[in-house]
């Protein structure tokens, strides 16, 4: 039996929306925060025999490979240009290769932050951390889980349009009831990025996830540890102000066979700076 925690996605995104300093002191008035839903769509592909323990959900392995379309909103504000908190709900739908689309219906909600917790000489800490509870799930397997990001983003320039990632992430699943247990996932990835002067921006991470197992109902279904590689591409669009207007990405982690997962992110600004 494979597994795979399917929160390897939004999270590895670090891209932070912030605001420059108005060269002009004096015609300069209070700022206000960035207040924009982070609207993404998600396109995943679950091999046969996959445990997903999601960023979203818990899902029973089955024998089939599934496909699952994930809506996730967050709304998101940029309290200060280093430190911003965001909550939303998501909804998703899914087929198999034995059974046709179901319908869309909520099944998590979210909460977390994201801090710039070290900045200096173009080196930037970054910590992200969500918190999501299930609404909908099977029978006794309620969850809530946790996942934290530390990235490191050394710039190799003045403006950081291009430098290294490093990064590490830790996931905990708590089931409610004793049907199921979840061991903590860890994650070591690499990386680096390039933004053009029109603002396009690319970058790409690769790195090894290791899974300690679970089991289901009280050992019949159980899911093997792993340690496999992952990797990751995002393009995105940013403003002037380092703000992100469009973003693309793909995912893929070895479980050991592929999980793969495609993200289209349309942020939908109420305020912009």
């Amino acid at each position: 039996m494979f597994v795979i925690l399917g929160v390897v996605l939004g999270t590895f995104d670090l891209a932070r929306a912030s605001d420059d300093e108005d060269d002009e002191p004096s015609k300069a008035g209070p700022k206000q925060p960035n207040i924009y839903l982070d609207y993404n769509t998600q396109y995943t592909t679950v091999p046969p025999n996959t445990l997903a323990i999601g960023f979203r959900n818990f899902v029973s392995p089955i024998p089939a490979a599934a496909q699952v379309v994930t809506l996730n909103a967050p709304l998101t504000v940029d309290i200060t240009e280093r430190f911003s908190v965001y909550a939303g709900i998501s909804a998703s739908t899914s087929r198999s290769d034995v059974t046709s689309w179901s319908s869309m219906t909520l099944d998590s909600w979210n909460i977390g932050f994201n801090a710039d917790v070290i900045q200096q000489d173009s080196k930037t800490v970054t910590v992200i951390s969500t918190l999501t509870r299930s609404i909908t799930s099977a029978p006794g397997l309620a969850s809530t889980s946790n996942q934290t990001v530390v990235e490191l983003d050394y710039g190799l320039d003045e403006d950081q349009t291009q430098g290294l990632l490093f990064g590490t992430r830790l996931t905990a699943v708590w089931v409610d009831s004793g049907l199921a247990r979840v061991e903590p996932a860890f994650a070591g990835y690499m990386g680096g990025y390039y933004q053009w002067p029109n603002n396009w921006k690319v970058s790409a991470r690769m790195g090894v996830q290791t899974f300690g197992g679970a089991q289901i109902g009280a050992g019949l279904i159980r899911a093997k540890a792993f340690t496999q590689p992952l990797l990751r591409f995002d393009l995105e669009r940013m403003d002037d102000n380092d703000n992100r207007l469009f973003g693309a990405s793909i995912e893929v982690a070895w479980t050991p066979a592929p999980l793969v997962q495609f993200t289209l992110r349309t942020p939908l600004y109420a305020v912009r700076n």
